[in-house]
C-alpha cells in the first residue's frame, strides 16, 4: 500500500533530518557509529578546505579526534530539504559550540557557523548522505570563563551532572535505568 504524497514526503523529510541529528549527537558525544551510519559507503565528504574525500577516510579521522578533544555542541538549524524520488538535496547550519585548549594549556570557547550542503540518496529504503560540502560561515572565539551565571545558578558547579563522550555520558546510562 502505497501513502499519499505528501504523507511520504513528510516521512522522507523526517528520515533525513533524524540522520543530520544523529549525526551531530554523534559528533558531540564521540559516538563515531551515528557519525559512520549518516553516509553511503561510497559517499564524498567536502569539508570545506579541510578535508575532501571519501566519507570512511573522513569519518576514520574523527575516529581518532572526537574521543579525545573536548566539550562540544552541535546545533541544526534552518533544515530546508528537497526531494525528488530518490534522490534529495538539503542544506542546514550548524551552529557549534566547543570547548578546547592550546598547546600551552590555556581553555578558551569557540563558537561557529557552518552550512552543510547534502545530496542524500535513498538506497535500499534508507536515506543517508551521497555527497556532503561545507561552507564556513563564521567563527567567534572567547577566553574561558565558566561561572554559572557568575555563581547565581550554581555556586562552582561541582555538584553539576555533566555531558560527557561516549560511552559515559548520561544518554548511555539512561539507557540501562
Amino acid at each position: 500500500m502505497s501513502l499519499p504524497p505528501e504523507i511520504q514526503a513528510l516521512l522522507d523529510k523526517q528520515a533525513i533530518t533524524d540522520v543530520i541529528n544523529l549525526y551531530l549527537r554523534g559528533a558531540d558525544r564521540a559516538e563515531i557509529a551515528l557519525i559512520a551510519d549518516a553516509y553511503h559507503p561510497d559517499a564524498i565528504e567536502d569539508h570545506g578546505g579541510v578535508y575532501n574525500g571519501p566519507a570512511s577516510d573522513y569519518v576514520a579521522l574523527m575516529a581518532k579526534m572526537l574521543p579525545r578533544g573536548g566539550i562540544m555542541n552541535h546545533l541544526a538549524t534552518n533544515i530546508v530539504i528537497e526531494l525528488d524520488g530518490d534522490v534529495a538535496h538539503a542544506e542546514h547550519y550548524i551552529l557549534a559550540f566547543a570547548r578546547m585548549k592550546e598547546k600551552g594549556g590555556e581553555k578558551f570557547d569557540t563558537l561557529t557557523l557552518a552550512r552543510a550542503i547534502d545530496r542524500f540518496e535513498r538506497r535500499d529504503g534508507q536515506w543517508k548522505i551521497a555527497h556532503r560540502r561545507l561552507a564556513w560561515e563564521w567563527n567567534h572565539e572567547m577566553p574561558f570563563a565558566e561561572s554559572w551565571g557568575r555563581g547565581m545558578m550554581f555556586p562552582d558547579g561541582t555538584e553539576l551532572v555533566r555531558g560527557a563522550k561516549h560511552p559515559a555520558d548520561v544518554l548511555y546510562s539512561s539507557r540501562a535505568a
